[in-house]
């Protein structure tokens, strides 16, 4: 199974890309952990990529692609792989689809984890992070009424990219950048959206149960 997983911040990609390649055996592949074994393994890509991050620049499209090609090929990808932040626009998802055909390889599904805005904000606008541990506490969902950490006693605060104006506009970037990728991907006819919203559980059994047809 070769599946891409796409949805917007909030949407609980990480988690339910780990859940979902747990259960088909197959490799969960994240731009972020890519660029953190490169970086971290001192490859050329790695040392290329560190010279943008270094001065807080995008790293460019070409020196991604050429990490995620680098993944693809190697041996625990062959027979299948989960895609988690990759790719982001239509031409990373024609490059995309080039690279594979070239191998003989096809995606098979592109899993959508559908949330609405709202849904986004009070997940992300709820989070507060302590100063202390650094672990992340939910004004709702942890039922907080004070401003201190339970684990350790520290002061818990808001960072600014969970702020309410921030989420929504990341939200703004998210639909400019991937609604065109969602089209993309439905008119291959290989698109298929799940609801995200509920109990993490839940969202992964709806998840597997979309997937289940898809399955060779």
């Amino acid at each position: 199974m070769r599946l891409v997983l796409v949805g917007p911040p909030g949407a609980g990609k990480g988690t339910q890309a780990q859940f979902i390649a747990s259960n088909l055996s197959i490799p969960k592949i994240s731009t972020g952990d890519i660029f953190r074994a490169n970086v971290s393994g001192g490859t050329e890509l790695g040392k290329l990529a560190k010279t943008y991050m270094d001065r807080g620049d995008l790293v460019p499209d070409e020196v991604t692609i050429a990490m995620v090609r680098d993944r693809l090929s190697e041996d625990d990808a062959q027979d299948g792989f989960l895609l988690d932040g990759f790719p982001r626009n239509v031409p990373q998802a024609e490059i995309l689809k080039k690279m594979l055909a070239d191998w003989g390889q096809a995606l098979d599904l592109v899993l959508e984890l559908v949330v609405d805005d709202d849904e986004v904000v009070r997940r992300l606008a709820g989070r507060r992070t302590c100063s202390q541990c650094g672990r992340i506490w939910h004004v709702e969902f942890d039922d907080k009424q004070d401003d201190l950490c339970d684990a350790c006693g520290g002061t818990l605060f808001q960072r600014d990219d969970d702020k309410e104006e921030t989420v929504r506009h990341r939200l703004e970037v998210y639909q400019e950048q991937t609604a065109p990728l969602i089209n993309f991907y439905a008119d291959e006819g290989i698109l298929v959206g799940v609801d995200a919203t509920g109990p993490v559980e839940e969202v992964t059994q709806r998840a597997m149960d979309a997937i289940r047809p898809f399955l060779g």
